[in-house]
C-alpha cells in the first residue's frame, strides 16, 4: 500500500493498493515482486480498511493496481467497500481479463489501461501467447463505458521500433482513444538514448490529451 500519491489518479490525492499476482511476464515490469500469485508479506484487508477510515476527508480516492488487480476474485467486493467509505476508485489494469473488467467498470471512476504495444509485438512483450486480443476487447469496453481513462504505453526501442510506435499512435486514434500517455522505460537508471527519442509532436496528433512521462 502506498498511503499517498498525486500521480496514480490524475487530479486526485489517492492511496494505492497493489494486488498480488499477474499472468504476464513483461521484461520491463516495474513491480516484479508482485508477479507471483502468493506472497507472505501482504497487507491485511482489515488494516487497509482501518487506514482508509482514518483518511476520510484527507484522501480523494483509492487506486487498485498491481500486479493485475482483475486477477483477484475479491476485487468487486473490495471496490464496493471502498466506495461505501466515500472514496472515488481508480483501477490500473493490463486488460487481460476483459470480462472481469466489464464487471467492475460500473463501480469505477477512472481506469488506467496499459497498451503494451502493437498487436504483433504483444506476445513477445508479455511472454504469453494470444495476449493482444483480450486487451483490444478491454479497450473497447472502456471506450464504450464513458468512464474517465487514460491509455498508456511504456516504450523500449529494443522491443519494437519507432515506426511501429507511430503506427500504434495512429491505430489508437482510429479506435477513438482520446488520452494516451507514453512512458519512458528506464532500466538500471538508463532511459531512452537521445538518438532514439521519438517525435512527440507526431505521436500526439489526433489525441485530446497526450503526454510523455519520464520515470
Amino acid at each position: 500500500m502506498t498511503p499517498l500519491t498525486t500521480i496514480d489518479f490524475p487530479g486526485h490525492l489517492a492511496a494505492v493498493l497493489f494486488m498480488q499476482g499477474c499472468p504476464w511476464r513483461c521484461t520491463y515490469c516495474h513491480n516484479p515482486e508482485l508477479l507471483p500469485t502468493r506472497a507472505g508479506d501482504g497487507v491485511a484487508w482489515d488494516v487497509v480498511v482501518d487506514f482508509l477510515h482514518r483518511r476520510r476527508g484527507l484522501l480523494d480516492a483509492v487506486v487498485f493496481s498491481g500486479g493485475e488487480p482483475t486477477s483477484q476474485a475479491a476485487l468487486p467486493d473490495a471496490i464496493a467497500h471502498v466506495r461505501a467509505l466515500g472514496f472515488r476508485v481508480g483501477l490500473h489494469t493490463g486488460g487481460m481479463y476483459p470480462e472481469r473488467l466489464r464487471q467492475v467498470l460500473p463501480l469505477l471512476d477512472w481506469v488506467g489501461l496499459d497498451i503494451k504495444g502493437p498487436a504483433q509485438h504483444y506476445d513477445r512483450i508479455t511472454g504469453r501467447r494470444r495476449s493482444a486480443a483480450p486487451v483490444r476487447e478491454a479497450l473497447e469496453c472502456v471506450l464504450a463505458s464513458g468512464i474517465d481513462y487514460e491509455c498508456r504505453t511504456t516504450w523500449r526501442p529494443e522491443v519494437f521500433p519507432a515506426a511501429d510506435l507511430y503506427q500504434l499512435a495512429e491505430d489508437l486514434v482510429g479506435l477513438g482513444v482520446a488520452t494516451w500517455i507514453l512512458q519512458e522505460c528506464r532500466e538500471q537508471g538508463r532511459g531512452i538514448a537521445p538518438a532514439d527519442k521519438p517525435d512527440l509532436s507526431r505521436l500526439s496528433v489526433g489525441f485530446r490529451t497526450f503526454d510523455f512521462r519520464h520515470h
